[in-house]
């Protein structure tokens, strides 16, 4: 838990927020690892506040299914099991290439302009190696997309898995840096949305999601 380093105070929120915003930001970009033990003494110690908050937010993210309570033994970040890798990445590829499908079609003049800069964003991010950047910019591609569509209850789904496809995305940036695939596939579907293809759009969208989940599937050993 070194990575960690002591929050700070937001005088207009509770202090149980912040630390739980805090620990599920550390939880999703990788910091915290599956399987770690979080022990309250030491992160309250890191983190420069009592016990109380830090217990409360445990709790918060044993809701969101982030972290396990194991008996006896106490807490620990969940970790991911192929399985639920795997469900999460079907229900997501599904869900990828119809947004995309739909972009194609209802997508403005400007919104493609401004996918265009986000995908160009990322090459520059892509370029200096910045995993942070890349992310960022990943996030917001494929959220400019989902809204693109004018579907609510689409964006609503894909935000339902918003969390799960977050820690996959991390680990498949800046861990195994896959990145120049992704630099790829954007271009690919940046082009045709800018063509208004919905087939050809669709096939790179589903096919985007294919490649990240055939990739974790090969590497499971690290999940397990």
């Amino acid at each position: 838990m070194n990575d960690l380093q002591k929050i700070q105070i937001e005088n207009y929120k509770p202090l149980r927020e912040i630390v739980f915003g805090y620990l599920r930001e550390a939880i999703l970009e990788g910091k915290l690892e599956p399987g770690k033990r979080l022990m309250e003494m030491q992160l309250a110690e890191n983190l420069g506040v009592s016990r109380t908050p830090v217990r409360e937010a445990i709790r918060k993210l044993e809701l969101e299914g982030l972290v396990v309570m194991v008996p006896r033994k106490g807490a620990y970040v969940a970790d991911v099991s192929i399985k639920d890798m795997v469900e999460v990445l079907e229900i997501r590829a599904a869900l990828e290439g119809l947004a995309a499908s739909l972009a194609a079609e209802r997508m403005t003049p400007k919104d493609v302009k401004a996918l265009k800069v986000l995908a160009d964003e990322f090459k520059k991010f892509h370029l200096e190696q910045n995993f942070k950047g890349m992310i960022e910019k990943d996030v917001e591609f494929h959220e400019k997309i989902f809204e693109s569509t004018g579907n609510e209850k689409l964006y609503q789904m894909s935000q339902g898995l918003r969390e799960q496809i977050y820690r996959f995305r991390v680990r498949y940036i800046s861990e195994y840096n896959q990145s120049d695939n992704l630099v790829i596939e954007h271009d690919k579907i940046l082009k045709a949305i800018s063509k208004k293809d919905r087939k050809m759009a669709y096939n790179y969208g589903w096919e985007h999601i294919e490649s990240l989940k055939n990739h974790m599937i090969n590497t499971a050993s690290s999940y397990e």
